[in-house]
């Protein structure tokens, strides 16, 4: 069954520069066990759709179109009551920076019981043990004295595990993981990955994974889907994505991935830069001024939703 469907989601924003519009008809769907890694260069897209999943969204922003369906839900048309309700409970996510995202001057332990007293209901001293439990769940060690320290108090590597167990202390359904392992060392990095492969297998929980790292994708996730300016080019599982890419930025997005052996003499950029959002004759292809496979056609025609089953394309003329 689908957990997530997001179905021809726009989103645009107001800014004095003109209107960004950031997202364009973007399409995604997610089951319970799964992890959907979102990968793609910054200002493709992908935090925006993670946020207009949880419908936090800045003020400036808009839904021009589309629907973001949880299981028998339409997470758009819930009052804002009954979208806190989900938030937390159902719905989590794991932000960028878990030094920003954490309050400086409460103690971990005390962020963890309020999520719970919130969410869970649980009184102070039951709320205050379930948290010490979560920590030692992320594989946090020493979790009791852990508890007690402030978030300037912890490594990266700590706080990031904080925040996700902030993210599961309500036993969510889906979990929205954006760029987790940032600024972390390798080390910490695949502890980090581990852990959410871990707890999405044994939960049975949906996972969005948002990285620009396409190798770490490809290690965690199911399946991938890439993004370029707002919208969804390519989705496959990674192992076919890597293997048979078929649009034509995937393929220029996997030869940037570096190899073992190989040198930065070696590595081949993608030519261009991503087009401005905010130009009001943008192209229906939005890669079309960097793709050396561009037809006539590409500028006008809306993008396609081809490819063979389980393999989503949006190209008029992939490989």
């Amino acid at each position: 069954m689908t957990l997530l469907d997001v179905d021809r989601l726009s989103v645009e924003f107001a800014t004095r520069a003109g209107t960004v519009r950031a997202l364009d008809q973007v399409s995604l769907s997610l089951t319970r066990g799964e992890i959907l890694g979102v990968v793609g260069e910054s200002g493709s897209g992908k935090s925006v759709t993670a946020y207009a999943v949880m419908r936090l969204l800045d003020p400036a922003a808009r839904i021009t179109g589309g629907r973001i369906g949880f299981e028998a839900q339409s997470l758009l048309d819930l009052p804002e009551r009954a979208m806190r309700e989900l938030r937390g409970n159902e719905l989590a996510m794991v932000f960028q920076s878990p030094r920003t995202a954490l309050n400086p001057i409460r103690t971990v332990g005390r962020q963890l019981a309020d999520v719970l007293t919130a969410h869970r209901g649980l009184g102070a001293r039951a709320a205050a043990e379930r948290a010490v439990a979560l920590l030692a769940e992320v594989r946090i060690p020493d979790p009791e004295r852990r508890a007690s320290a402030y978030p300037f108090e912890l490594s990266g590597g700590m706080c990031q595990r904080v925040m996700i167990a902030l993210a599961l202390a309500g036993r969510p359904r889906l979990l929205i993981a954006d760029e987790p392992t940032t600024g972390l060392d390798v080390t910490v990095q695949a502890a980090v990955l581990d852990l959410i492969a871990t707890l999405v297998r044994r939960d049975r929980m949906g996972c969005l994974f948002i990285t620009h790292d396409l190798l770490l994708a490809a290690e965690l996730c199911d399946r991938i889907a890439v993004m370029h300016a707002g919208q969804v080019v390519e989705v496959a599982s990674a192992a076919t994505l890597f293997a048979a890419p078929r649009h034509p930025y995937t393929a220029r997005l996997v030869a940037t991935a570096p190899r073992r052996g190989s040198s930065i003499a070696g590595l081949r950029p993608i030519p261009g830069s991503l087009p401005d959002l905010r130009a009001a004759d943008l192209p229906a292809c939005r890669y079309l001024a960097r793709c050396e496979r561009a037809l006539p056609h590409c500028a006008t025609t809306p993008l396609p939703d081809a490819g063979e089953e389980g393999h989503v394309l949006r190209c008029h003329n992939p490989l």
